[in-house]
């Protein structure tokens, strides 16, 4: 008898001490976090703006369908973004976090599309062991869910017809014909990915749908709307460069900068300082709108991966259109005909001049943005402090999209009609994204957006 109450006693303290396992709780914030890193880790690597958009893209996209499965107030993308198929579903009996498999499956793809996988690796493995730790049943099936999504839309991401662009030739500059793009001091950099209107859109048609009008015929007569414009440029340079720190378009460009391909050199040595991407930037508004508006673990994935999808599909068409027209940069011709020893605000980034990449995007973006949070969505911008530039206010995303527009020509770097047809070819694009992806039931639109 004695024996068994000894057994019992036992076994009742044996399974007190034994871990109760708690569902775990996945937050917006580690989505944010997750997304941060990635675009840390981006800044190192020294990723292209078009390329940074992809890296975003695809990511959102896998954690997102994971979520349109399991929550009825969202719809999967599939029949409306290209050749996208199904996402495999879960296993009937497996005790599956949709929250964590998404969220597992985000860093998969994003570790898939960065150099430097060791950097993401660590973040990963340390999540993976808090939560390995809290309720490892739950933790391996929706990992393996997770795991299983990402390996399905890495196959649709590999046939996007990027793995072909990086063997296609390199930009030639040809000589003989004066408005065609050179390489600008002081790195003289090759164009950058001109073979980027091949890759594969997610909803426009093609990336000639939304071509924009030429640029002005180019034309050194003084006279000239061309001129005009180019004398601009040197103009308003001339004139905020003279009041030195109280400028506010400088303030305005360097906030805008967003130009991972910075060079500086010091005597001898040439040396990179490394910054965000447009899209990073607009991705940093993105979590800031988010946060602002409390929102939960799956508004916040749908608001990333609708403005990161309007972004990739901006870059598409924008690059399409620079190396079509193939523009000269005011750079080289203010150096030519005005003023030898004149220089930009802005470093001028390595590539065609029209239309401006972060005047396309910006409009976009915006859009996206606008069609989830509202048309006067005011907003405090801190995406810079870490570049050591001042927080910046606006009453609505396209307010912001038209600073980020103007802020080119402040630069120096490009010319009036880019920056203007620019903002308007990025806002038509994403007008016809945010109308063709039908991500929320109707019954949610209503109240919630």
């Amino acid at each position: 008898m004695m024996k068994k109450i000894i057994l019992l006693v036992l076994v009742v303290v044996l399974g007190s001490c034994q871990k109760k396992e708690e569902p775990i709780i996945i937050s917006p914030n580690l989505l944010h976090q997750s997304i941060d890193k990635v675009t840390e880790i981006m800044i190192h690597d020294i990723f292209s703006p078009p390329v940074a958009s992809r890296i975003f893209a695809y990511p959102n996209i896998a954690a997102y369908e994971i979520i349109a499965v399991n929550n009825g107030e969202y719809k999967s993308l599939v029949g409306q973004v290209t050749d996208l198929t199904p996402i495999p579903s879960p296993k009937a009996d497996a005790p599956t976090n949709a929250h964590l498999s998404a969220l597992i499956a985000h860093m998969d793809m994003s570790r898939r599309l960065i150099f430097s996988e060791e950097k993401l690796t660590v973040f990963r493995d340390s999540l993976y062991n808090i939560w390995s730790s809290q309720n490892p049943t739950e933790f391996e099936a929706s990992k393996e869910y997770g795991l299983e999504v990402a390996e399905h839309i890495s196959e649709w991401m590999n046939e996007d017809n990027y793995k072909q662009t990086r063997t296609m030739p390199k930009f030639t500059v040809m000589s003989g014909e004066e408005s065609r793009w050179q390489p600008t001091p002081p790195s003289y950099m090759d164009g950058i990915e001109p073979h980027w209107s091949k890759i594969r859109p997610f909803v426009i048609d093609s990336s000639e749908q939304f071509k924009p009008v030429p640029p002005p015929a180019y034309s050194m007569e003084v006279d000239s709307p061309f001129y005009k414009e180019l004398k601009e440029v040197y103009d308003i340079s001339k004139e905020i460069t003279a009041k030195g720190d109280t400028s506010e378009e400088i303030a305005m460009a360097k906030f805008w900068d967003c130009n991972p391909y910075v060079s500086v050199t010091y005597g001898h040595l040439m040396f990179a300082t490394k910054k965000i991407t447009p899209g990073a930037h607009w991705i940093g508004i993105t979590k800031i709108a988010a946060k602002k508006t409390d929102s939960d673990f799956d508004k916040t994935l749908y608001a990333y991966t609708k403005t990161s999808i309007a972004m990739a599909d901006a870059f598409i068409s924008c690059w399409d259109e620079k190396y079509r027209s193939n523009l000269i940069r005011p750079e080289t011709l203010i150096n030519q005909y005005i003023d030898e020893n004149w220089k930009p605000v802005l470093q001028t980034p390595p590539f065609p001049e029209y239309t401006s990449g972060h005047s396309v995007v910006s409009g976009a973006a915006s859009t996206a943005l606008t069609s989830i949070f509202g048309e006067n969505f005011a907003f405090e911008d801190d995406t810079e402090i870490p570049y050591g530039l001042p927080v910046r206010k606006f009453p609505s995303f396209a307010k912001a999209a038209d600073e980020a527009a103007i802020s080119r020509m402040y630069g120096g770097i490009h010319y009036r009609s880019a920056v203007e047809v620019g903002v308007k070819q990025g806002r038509d694009l994403g007008k016809f994204v945010t109308d063709n992806l039908n991500m929320k039931q109707e019954s949610q639109l209503a109240t919630t957006e």
